[in-house]
């Protein structure tokens, strides 16, 4: 049975939103367009997109945005745009971004931009690993927060310099901001502020806010009516996207407003967490609403206690497990959404408990 068969037979999913099915999501679309008297948009025009963009926009800082299919065009955009009018191919990426990670080399094999290599692995980068590139840089991109490592975020006054430094230097100050309502609430600052000396910036709406898909590229006026050109280059100027941006606009206000009440509930479980000696959380204190849980077995050990609670209990508790730094053991991330909001301590530590005795089984 694969993973998904597995997770869609469980009464009971851990980390995330609450799933819901596809007549669930479509209902509750109908209703909110019948209420609100949502019209299709027509190649990215019409009231409810249009409207949806400068809400966004405006709620964070910048002149205009556009609602793009995926991050990844919007982010490829984003930074080939930069590069090319700051008159370099180079964009500064940390090594685990997800750019570098999860993209296949698409700005590589499409000849977008050329990167380099920015800070340590495991660890935010800084100002002073910024200055320590000798190169002329076209953009930088910062991740907030830093899934790959922990959910982990930069200090309010070391993301500052970052931003003046980029400024004095005209290097383009790209944001990754897949998880901005997320690092916002963090750094307990509005978004605009958070926002501020991005030259750019990219935020998903399937993630936190828990939208079908979607995303959308924000800057200054011109940069965007250059990226509305890209994307359709790229494929992305779809007849209709309004599917999309109902998915997110129905639910926008509701998510964001919940994020600190995640936030805290986070610091909850992860000090639960922390009870059991088999299993130790990074960061110990989570800096936002998602953090990683390391294990001392290997990642086969872990998945395979996974399926078996899923099987045999209907208890979904992580989805991939990763190989750890060391030898025999690994890591799973978790994002506390709305499930771990509804579910106890009780019931938390129940379920980990039952976790726990499936990783000691030969």
């Amino acid at each position: 049975m694969s993973p998904l068969e597995l997770r869609q037979r469980c009464h009971t999913i851990v980390p995330g939103h609450r799933p819901h099915t596809a007549a669930e999501d479509f209902a509750a679309m109908a209703a909110w367009c019948e209420a609100n008297g949502v019209e299709h948009d027509l190649y990215g025009e019409g009231a409810l997109i249009n409207g949806f963009e400068r809400k966004i926009a405006e709620l964070l800082g910048y002149e205009a945005g556009v609602f793009m299919v995926s991050g990844t065009m919007a982010q490829t955009v984003a930074l080939r745009l930069a590069c090319e009018a700051r008159g370099s191919r180079l964009a500064a990426l940390h090594p685990s971004a997800h750019i570098v990670l999860h993209e296949r080399s698409n700005y590589q094999l499409l000849d977008h931009f050329d990167t380099l290599p920015l800070g340590r692995p495991h660890r935010p980068w800084t100002v002073a690993d910024l200055k320590a590139l000798p190169e002329k840089l076209g953009a930088a991109l910062y991740e907030l927060p830093m899934r790959e490592i922990g959910g982990v975020l930069p200090a309010w006054d070391e993301l500052k310099a970052i931003k003046e430094y980029c400024s004095t230097e005209r290097i383009h100050l790209h944001l990754d901001g897949a998880r901005l309502w997320e690092a916002a609430a963090a750094y307990g600052r509005p978004l605009d502020e958070v926002c501020a000396g991005f030259d750019s910036a990219y935020v998903s709406f399937y993630k936190g806010i828990g939208g079908m898909g979607g995303a959308m590229l924000l800057g200054n006026a011109d940069f965007i009516a250059r990226a509305a050109n890209w994307a359709k280059r790229l494929g992305g100027n779809v007849w209709q996207r309004s599917p999309y941006v109902v998915a997110a606009a129905r639910q926008f206000d509701e998510r964001l407003a919940a994020m600190p009440r995640l936030l805290e509930r986070a610091r909850q479980v992860a000090s639960i967490v922390g009870d059991f000696p088999e299993l130790t959380v990074n960061p110990a204190t989570p800096q936002c609403n998602l953090f990683h849980v390391h294990l001392k077995v290997d990642e086969a050990v872990a998945t395979a206690a996974r399926d078996r609670l899923a099987r045999d209990y209907g208890i979904w508790l992580f989805g991939a497990a990763q190989p750890g730094m060391l030898a025999e053991t690994s890591y799973f991330e978790w994002y506390v959404g709305d499930n771990l909001l509804a579910l106890s301590d009780g019931q938390l530590r129940e379920f980990l408990m039952l976790f726990v005795a499936e990783l000691a089984r030969p």
